[in-house]
């Protein structure tokens, strides 16, 4: 796989021979399942954040629209734009974009967890279905305005900007005799964000667009370069103008995703191999931040040094996916288990399985376990060489407990926020299958 320039990359802008092909897909989902197990967790973190931002950002705009975000009074004081919690699952309900009012609490609860609205007075963690006020962190200036997000903000300008723009980059172009719609060269999207005044220089335009590379709002159509100021094509990640339906977030948390199981090293900045212990309390968005290449402190040892240069570009910013690709493989998840397995079956007398004890002690880029499933969760992947593998942490072993306490019937959600923010060394009971 190529990570520089390419010389023998080309731009057609007159007549591309063939469109997108579903091999082509097949292929970048392939080039997505190459990659360790945590940057897929990242970029499908960095994803599932865009879209909550996006959807959430519509829906804020519709209720204004509505009238239903409005100044309330309550025990002699004034709370401006705001919406009563009853009012809400009325309107989501009428409006169908949720069957129920328990799914419309899930919902609204899912917003919640991911900063886009609050209780008014912080007084409730969670989100009821009573007369409680409640208000977009947007409309009270208390949304958390970080480096990710700001990445983001900037992203989706750029995007609103070039689409409205006459003089618009983006067109349907060729590289190595596949076309791309809305594309455009790299070295073109810095010449137009000179001419527009939104960038001094072209080492300003060269950062910015690593950055947007970076946080998964661009990406390399093939996906094999990262960004370089010359005529490798380019395209946006993400539609920023697709209407999303509130559903599609529920859905997506229920779909059965992987998780990867790391820890935070409290003494250096986060990494693309490392996620944050910080929980959304202390913390002011659920992105994982990555620092510009200047600055990347990414650690290395024998294990992951391999991984670092493998998925990495000279430049030291990591590869990033697609996010359609992506999407295909959260939405098919491939279980390395050939059936599912209760609960029952593991405890039952007789049962083809054998209890072992692991200690792992991690070290500063986690412990190396994918989980995934629920009642009871199993190892879907370990990254070879890690302080799991050493422990003798293999696929298809079911967690039963965690440092002593019992985790059968919880999901992989609940288990991974469990090791994250336990001590380093972590006890794990599991059932492992006979050979």
């Amino acid at each position: 796989m190529i990570f520089g320039p390419n010389e023998n990359s080309c731009v057609n802008t007159k007549a591309p021979k063939a469109k997108e092909t579903s091999a082509q897909k097949q292929s970048l989902v392939r080039t997505f399942m190459e990659l360790p197990g945590n940057i897929q967790s990242t970029i499908m973190t960095r994803h599932q954040k865009a879209e909550v931002m996006i959807a959430g950002e519509q829906l804020r705009l519709r209720l204004h629209d509505s009238k239903l975000i409005k100044d309330h009074r309550h025990h002699l004081r004034t709370y401006p734009n705001c919406f009563v919690a009853q009012e809400l699952i009325d309107w989501l309900i009428a409006h169908k974009e949720v069957p129920d009012r328990e799914t419309a609490v899930q919902l609204m609860q899912y917003l919640m967890d991911h900063d886009i609205i609050h209780h008014v007075c912080d007084k409730w963690p969670v989100f009821k279905d009573v007369k409680y006020l409640y208000r977009f962190r947007k409309d009270d200036g208390t949304f958390p305005f970080n480096i990710e997000v700001k990445i983001f903000i900037r992203g989706q300008s750029l995007y609103e900007h070039l689409i409205t723009s006459k003089d618009s980059i983006l067109e349907l172009r060729e590289e190595k005799g596949v076309a791309y719609e809305r594309s455009f060269p790299g070295y073109m999207l810095i010449d137009w964000l000179l001419q527009n005044g939104e960038i001094e220089s072209r080492r300003q335009g060269l950062d910015l667009c690593k950055a947007l590379l970076e946080h998964v709002i661009i990406q390399h159509v093939s996906l094999k370069h990262h960004f370089f100021d010359s005529g490798l094509l380019y395209q946006f990640c993400i539609n920023f103008r697709r209407r999303r339906r509130l559903s599609e977030l529920l859905h997506e948390t229920e779909n059965e995703e992987v998780e990867c199981i790391t820890q935070h090293n409290q003494d250096q900045a986060d990494s693309l191999f490392t996620l944050s212990k910080t929980s959304p309390s202390e913390s002011s968005s659920d992105f994982l931040s990555v620092q510009p290449a200047e600055d990347l402190n990414v650690p290395t040892n024998g294990r992951r040094g391999s991984l670092t240069n493998q998925h990495h570009s000279s430049c030291g910013y990591p590869l990033t996916v697609s996010l359609t690709a992506a999407l295909a493989v959260r939405c098919n998840p491939t279980s390395v288990l050939k059936r599912h397995v209760t609960c029952e079956e593991l405890l039952s007398p007789g049962a083809p399985y054998v209890k072992r004890v692991l200690t792992i002690l991690g070290d500063d880029l986690g412990w190396g376990i994918v989980v995934r499933g629920k009642s009871p969760c199993y190892v879907q992947a370990v990254d070879p060489g890690s302080p799991a593998a050493a422990a003798g942490v293999k696929v298809c072993q079911f967690v039963c407990r965690v440092n002593g306490r019992s985790v059968l019937h919880l999901d992989y959600r609940t288990l991974s926020k469990l090791v994250m923010t336990g001590p380093r060394f972590v006890t794990l009971e599991v059932m492992q299958p006979l050979d």
